[in-house]
C-alpha cells in the first residue's frame, strides 16, 4: 500500500468520470435518433433534445474541469507511532 499514489487515484477516477459522461453523450444522440426514426419525434425537436443534451454535457465537463484544477487539500501528517513497551 506504500506504492499508492493519491494522484494517480484522482486522474483515473477523473478520466473514468469523463470516459463515462462521452458513452452517455452517445446513447443519448442513439436515442434520439431513434425516436425520431419512429416518428415519436419529429427531426427539429430531436435537434433541439440534441443541442440542450450537448449544452448540459458541457457544463458537466466544465464543471468537472474546475474541480479536477483545484488542488486537493494535503492531508494532515500521520502522528507518530508510539513506542512499543518491552517487557
Amino acid at each position: 500500500m506504500a506504492d499508492f499514489d493519491l494522484g494517480d487515484g484522482i486522474r483515473k477516477v477523473f478520466l473514468a468520470g469523463i470516459g463515462a459522461l462521452a458513452t452517455t453523450v452517445e446513447k443519448g444522440q442513439e436515442i434520439v435518433d431513434d425516436l425520431v426514426k419512429k416518428g415519436e419525434l419529429t427531426v427539429e425537436q430531436g435537434k433541439a433534445l440534441n443541442t440542450e443534451l450537448k449544452r448540459k454535457v458541457a457544463e458537466v465537463k466544465e464543471e468537472t474541469g474546475k474541480t479536477a484544477e483545484t488542488p486537493a487539500e494535503p492531508a494532515a501528517p500521520a502522528a507518530p507511532a508510539a513506542p512499543a513497551d518491552e517487557a
